[in-house]
């Protein structure tokens, strides 16, 4: 509690003294591809708190800055994490990075930040359902309604905590994935109709049972049984960040739990709506489907580069 509030004085602050200091940034990667995170830096006293991503005068995309702080012989900056959508097409983009809300309810642009969103294309998949499945997806529920009111105000939800910033680990050992993320689907529902849908996530093909652990450090905010997604848990990893497990056949994490990465988080199943046993893995950044590839690959903020064209 006390590092927290020591991190929020010395933001607060900092942006006080040095208000006027001019904006330095840098960010990585400079294509992106659709799904894909960016991440973003500012020197501290720049007055820069928020980022948007427009695209022909559209917000598309959101972020906040978090304290990276000095570290040895490297000063501390502002660090942030920006989903581009998978439906962003490709072309000219901007970032705009912005000061903290006034009170009209308006930010200031402290500067704009111009990159071109590469070209990606997603496989296509339809998927029957049998009438058991069709109804979790078509009849009324208020409950269910409820339910994904419940899960967007957690994923919409903006703390301050950063639990870690390294690479993520795979939830599961086994490689077999059977849908990955971007899928344009189609679901074929027993009636004969259909729906359309973006896969969020990746799913692995595993048998029920298998271990499911922790991707990254952070705070479970949700661990329970939903219709749609069956046992379900959510992660909080940075201000913004979640990481979401689903169709588990059981838990064995609490809500508001802090935990490490490679925590056993439960074991996969096939609750909820799915055509059999898998787990359903998925990453958002302020509420954007993000590829979870990306935060296997590389750190989610990698300080020494990030750092070095910051401050070259």
């Amino acid at each position: 509690m006390l590092m927290k509030r020591a991190v929020i004085f010395y933001l607060l602050f900092s942006l006080t003294l040095y208000a006027q200091a001019a904006v330095q940034y840098a960010f990585m990667p400079e294509n992106p591809l659709p799904g894909e995170p960016v991440t973003i830096g500012v020197n501290v006293g720049s007055g820069v708190m928020s980022a948007a991503l427009v695209v022909n005068g559209r917000r598309l995309a959101r972020t906040v800055f978090f304290l990276v702080p000095a570290e040895g012989e490297r000063q501390a900056f502002f660090a942030a994490v920006m989903a581009i959508p998978s439906t962003a097409r490709p072309g000219s983009a901007v970032i705009v990075l912005e000061s903290i809300l006034q009170d009209d309810g308006s930010r200031e642009t402290m500067a704009e930040i111009s990159l071109n969103i590469g070209m990606r294309e997603f496989a296509s998949e339809t998927i029957d359902l049998n009438p058991v499945l069709t109804g979790i997806r078509t009849d009324p529920s208020p409950q269910r309604t409820a339910e994904a009111d419940h899960l967007w105000s957690i994923l919409n939800r903006v703390g301050r905590q950063v639990y870690g910033l390294d690479t993520f680990i795979a939830p599961v050992t086994s490689t077999r994935r059977t849908s990955n993320f971007g899928s344009r689907r189609v679901f074929r529902y027993s009636d004969g109709s259909s729906d359309v849908s973006i896969h969020a996530g990746v799913d692995y093909g595993v048998p029920t049972g298998t271990v499911v652990r922790a991707c990254a450090p952070g705070r479970v905010v949700l661990a329970r049984n939903r219709i749609v997604t069956g046992n379900s848990v959510i992660i909080e990893h940075l201000p913004g960040i979640y990481s979401l497990y689903y169709h588990l056949d059981s838990i064995e994490v609490a809500e508001n739990t802090v935990i490490s990465a490679g925590t056993q988080l439960g074991l996969s199943g096939a609750t909820g709506l799915a055509t059999g046993p898998h787990l359903h893995w998925e990453i958002r950044v302020f509420g954007e489907n993000t590829d979870p590839d990306a935060f296997i690959a590389r750190p989610i903020l990698d300080k020494d580069a990030l750092f070095g064209k910051l401050f070259p």
